[in-house]
């Protein structure tokens, strides 16, 4: 029996710390408001005491692993709370923040008018674009001024071509968002629409979980998935929280 050949790189798809917003989210959706209490822009949004908590566990698992699948790249969203969460990986595994690659294309899926508003405030303020989010669905609609998850896919089509050209042997680690994982996911497992949306009903990314890859440097390269909802064993020790990101608008 041939043996399996051992990748020439690795890909790990992290979704961000629990966030300040994601505190405030659910206590405007507990308390039936209608308005998230967030004071500044959705990028500007940290990490909270547990988010900071998380990517610190998260940032020991990831060091303590073998040489060979050990990462050595951070690609980073440009909003804050995905930031802070690279720059805790990278200190535990020995990277310069100075290293970590901003890309505004890692950035989370844009709400438009629908930021900030809870599911509540939506249909309320909204009617007509909570009735064509339920016709159409969440992955071809797309607010006013916002993106569908269709919009978010096209530009991620690009973030992974690079890793391909540049990085197949990299052991590379992209900090980004919910929708981001998702649409990794759906990329580089070749999915169709209702596959990706029946992962996303089983329930909210983990802060600090990820899904992992294997990477071949073929050609062509090739992305074999090793984990699709990966929760380290640090990380429960801190504590696993679930919460949707902020906006709450329809992600």
């Amino acid at each position: 029996m041939a043996k399996t050949p051992q990748p020439h790189g690795k890909l790990y798809v992290v979704r961000h710390g629990q966030s300040a917003g994601n505190v405030l989210r659910d206590h405007a959706e507990a308390h039936g408001e209608e308005l998230i209490a967030l004071n500044n822009r959705d990028a500007d949004t940290p990490l909270s005491p547990l988010g900071k908590a998380q990517a610190d566990a998260l940032g020991e698992w990831l060091a303590a692993l073998p040489d060979r699948v050990r990462p050595d790249t951070i690609l980073s969203s440009p909003f804050v709370r995905a930031h802070e969460t690279a720059a805790i990986l990278a200190k535990k595994l020995g990277i310069t923040e100075t290293a970590i690659e901003i890309d505004e294309r890692l950035r989370e899926k844009e709400f438009g008018i629908l930021d900030r508003y809870t599911r509540k405030g939506i249909e309320n303020k909204y009617p007509e674009l909570a009735a064509q989010r339920s016709m159409v669905g969440k992955f071809y609609f797309r607010p006013p001024g916002g993106e569908s998850w269709c919009d978010v896919i096209l530009r991620l089509r690009s973030v992974i071509d690079g890793i391909r050209l540049t990085k197949p042997d990299c052991r590379v680690v992209v900090v980004g968002h919910q929708v981001i994982v998702n649409c990794f996911r759906y990329l580089l497992e070749n999915m169709r629409e209702d596959d990706i949306l029946a992962i996303d009903a089983e329930g909210d990314f983990p802060n600090c979980g990820y899904a992992e890859y294997d990477v071949q440097k073929g050609p062509p390269v090739t992305f074999t998935l090793r984990h699709g909802r990966f929760v380290p064993p640090t990380l429960e020790a801190v504590d696993v929280t679930t919460e949707s990101d902020v906006p709450a608008g329809p992600r």
